[in-house]
């Protein structure tokens, strides 16, 4: 029995060493070393080369080993009959919300603008107005928006959310499916989206969504914040819109083209925040402690937690 590490982007050192010093009794490999493939029964895996999943004759468990499972539904040669597990860690998931609470308090406090002051050494206070004054809506009602939108509502805010299908959450209103999509927007002055990538959710935020957004609030116009996939958003409608005034801001976390080129408008827009698809970054040992449970009770016949269901696409 050996594990395979199967990622082209990270720092593969990182994620072995820590499984070598959490379990020692485990064969770690590293593709394109991978020694016999029959041996190989569990895959840790992003943005895998296509054809090698397929390649291990005795796979049991694939593992993604980032927030979404889209960089491994999206290899065509996926092993249709090898269970796909995303993790579900509580340290991405506080990361998560640690990154939301610190958008929506960054333009509803106006921090762009006291760094605006400050860089022209201007004392400027102005008007505030408090977190309940403002509506909050979390597209996607998974873990880890569902604790987003709870700590968001513990900081004053009025929060609702909208997933596919129906959630019940205490203190947030939840809306559910297109038939309530426009109502639930049309409530939101600050638009947080947190939704898996799948055909429905590519393009989700264009100029109609944006258009249907609630001018009521502090801001005057609507701010939008993506932690989820830029395949979710219209690059170009989104820049349109913050040049109208039909947005007041933006925090983007994730683009179509990763990294995010250096000609690109967003980097020196005055209304928008660039992260590097950071806001969530998975930690090679709490994920890895993660992972070894669900490797142990695989091995003692136990099911696996959060294994993904590839209709819906997470």
């Amino acid at each position: 029995m050996a594990l395979i590490y199967l990622i082209n982007s990270w720092p593969v050192e990182e994620w072995t060493t820590a499984m070598r010093r959490q379990a020692p009794d485990l064969d770690i490999r590293t593709w394109p070393d991978a020694g016999r493939l029959e041996d190989i029964t569990y895959a840790m895996a992003w943005l895998p080369p296509a054809n090698v999943l397929k390649s291990l004759p005795n796979l049991k468990l694939i593992f993604s080993l980032g927030a979404g499972v889209d960089a491994i539904l999206k290899d065509p040669t996926l092993p249709d009959d090898v269970p796909l597990a995303r993790i579900a860690e509580p340290d991405l998931t506080m990361r998560m919300s640690e990154y939301v609470v610190l958008q929506v308090l960054l333009h509803h406090r106006q921090q762009r603008r006291h760094d605006e002051n400050q860089r022209h050494r201007r004392w400027e206070p102005f008007p505030e107005r408090s977190a309940s004054a403002v509506s909050v809506g979390v597209m996607g009602l998974g873990v880890l928006g569902t604790d987003a939108a709870q700590k968001l509502k513990l900081l004053g805010f009025k929060v609702a959310g909208w997933s596919r299908s129906r959630k019940s959450i205490p203190g947030i209103d939840c809306f559910a499916g297109p038939q309530e999509f426009d109502s639930f927007l049309e409530r939101t002055d600050i638009l947080v989206c947190l939704l898996p990538h799948t055909p429905e959710t590519t393009g989700i935020i264009n100029r109609d969504l944006i258009a249907k957004l609630s001018r009521k609030g502090p801001l005057g116009a609507p701010v939008i914040i993506n932690a989820g996939r830029g395949k979710q958003q219209v690059e170009g409608d989104i820049l349109a819109a913050l040049d109208s005034g039909a947005l007041h801001a933006a925090s983007l976390d994730v683009f179509a083209t990763e990294p995010l080129p250096e000609s690109s408008p967003f980097w020196l827009h005055p209304k928008v925040t660039v992260t590097p698809h950071a806001a969530a970054d998975s930690d090679p040992e709490m994920i890895t402690a993660y992972v070894l449970r669900q490797i142990r009770r695989h091995q003692q016949g136990l099911s696996v937690e959060n294994i993904v269901d590839r209709k819906r696409g997470y």
